[in-house]
């Protein structure tokens, strides 16, 4: 299938939710609590030198239905993927989900630092949001006029009202892999396969003009 061989690192990570989700659905609830207790990317472990779970916290949709949540993927990391290739697509997807967790657990570790309150070291932290967001945000950003005129504040404002009315530190995660998508957007290798693509679907003038021509030559001759 057309759509599998382009679109190899979605597919995949689709599977992989629908897996993950697919388990801990038989599970009973003390060992689906256990499972995203190990696999949080919060302080303690990270502290504790356990770095895969920045890798097995993004196998875990959470705060959204699931099936939500993997369509919401299969569709947002699809199109990146489609548009930019595998390693450019699934790699702003990535990049959002692990460097969104690093600066805010980081936040979180000079606040346990300086001993200030309210520090939740061994906070619940999984889920496909901040890459999701990320990728949202290089795709509006990369997008056409309309797109990064109206729908990349439109983005902004919505996680700036959740975080102003929730205040949890996945809200301001969210704000955080906004701007890394934007950043992402002006990067010279991303730019430069968005352009590579919209010049693949727009004709060259010559081909244009050869194509409008071709019913006056056969209609001159007598075909």
């Amino acid at each position: 299938m057309t759509w599998l061989r382009r679109l190899p690192a979605t597919a995949v990570y689709v599977a992989l939710l629908l897996a993950t989700a697919g388990w801990m659905v038989s599970q009973p609830l003390r060992e689906h609590a256990r499972f995203i207790r190990h696999n949080s990317s919060n302080v303690h472990h990270l502290e504790s030198g356990k770095w895969w779970t920045l890798f097995t916290s993004g196998l875990v949709v959470d705060g959204v239905p699931v099936l939500l949540g993997i369509v919401a993927v299969a569709g947002v990391l699809g199109l990146a993927e489609w548009r930019w290739g595998t390693l450019r697509g699934f790699g702003v997807f990535l990049f959002g989900h692990i460097v969104a967790t690093l600066l805010t657990e980081g936040a979180m570790w000079l606040m346990k630092l300086v001993h200030l309150p309210g520090v939740l070291a061994r906070a619940r932290d999984v889920g496909i949001s901040y890459g999701l967001v990320a990728t949202v945000s290089c795709l509006l950003a990369l997008g056409g006029r309309r797109a990064r005129r109206y729908g990349l504040p439109a983005l902004a404002g919505l996680l700036t009202v959740a975080w102003i009315i929730n205040q949890e530190l996945a809200d301001a995660g969210h704000l955080v892999a906004l701007c890394l998508g934007v950043l992402g957007a002006h990067t010279t290798w991303l730019r430069s396969a968005a352009r590579g693509r919209s010049q693949q679907q727009r004709p060259s003038a010559p081909a244009t003009a050869e194509a409008l021509m071709a019913p006056t030559r056969a209609a001159a001759s007598g075909k």
